[in-house]
């Protein structure tokens, strides 16, 4: 009876040694690895490149005002005029392609938040008023435009976020760090600043609804 037992005991431990041997999981399965070279495709490239039209969750932006801040049927052939300022840099006078509207609702609301996102994102480099004498201007770094001129206070709003978002001169794109509303909100912050500072000049430029 022991010798049996002890044949029976041998017997499931192989089984157990066998089909642990036989595993064949999901982590194991043949695979393409990123950026690893593969003979299944012809350019022998393992990644793919994505199927044309692919949009990743939750990034749908059909507004393209809100997103972009352009509007909807831009003309391809619009060049913007330019001048050369009293520093030697050329600035664009006209602003074309971009909207002139703000595209959310410009609230009170809006305007404290996108005070508080400018002196974060902003004011080193503009100023607390918009000057452009913010510290690091003072420092020697390139001093921004003031929001102040002519040029920039008869700028359309959609002139601004396209900056913001994307950059100019020596100003990186901040699409990475504000989000489309915050971006919304900084620029009717500058709005507000343009007023303040300027209430002998009349109004920049007007949006829809005014501000509310």
């Amino acid at each position: 009876m022991m010798s049996r037992n002890k044949l029976v005991i041998a017997l499931l431990l192989s089984l157990v040694g066998l089909s642990a041997s036989c595993r064949y999981d999901m982590q194991d399965q043949p695979r393409l690895k990123p950026f690893k070279q593969s003979d299944f495709f012809a350019d022998k490239r393992g990644s793919r490149d994505l199927p044309a039209g692919t949009v990743a969750r939750g990034q749908l932006n059909t507004d393209k005002q809100l997103y972009t801040g352009k509007i909807d049927n831009p003309d391809m052939n619009a060049v913007a005029q330019t001048v050369t300022d009293s520093n030697g840099r050329v600035v664009a006078t006209t602003f074309p392609n971009v909207v002139s509207e703000f595209p959310v609702p410009v609230t009170k609301e809006l305007i404290d938040r996108g005070g508080q996102r400018y002196k974060v994102f902003c004011s080193a480099c503009h100023g607390m008023l918009g000057d452009g004498n913010g510290m690091i201007a003072r420092r020697g770094f390139t001093k921004p435009p003031t929001y102040h001129d002519d040029r920039l206070r008869k700028a359309p709003v959609g002139h601004f976020y396209d900056v913001i978002t994307n950059g100019k001169g020596v100003m990186s794109g901040y699409a990475a760090q504000i989000p489309v509303v915050d971006r919304w909100a900084i620029v009717a912050y500058i709005r507000a600043l343009q007023v303040s500072q300027n209430q002998n000049a009349g109004s920049p430029a007007t949006t829809k609804g005014g501000m509310q």
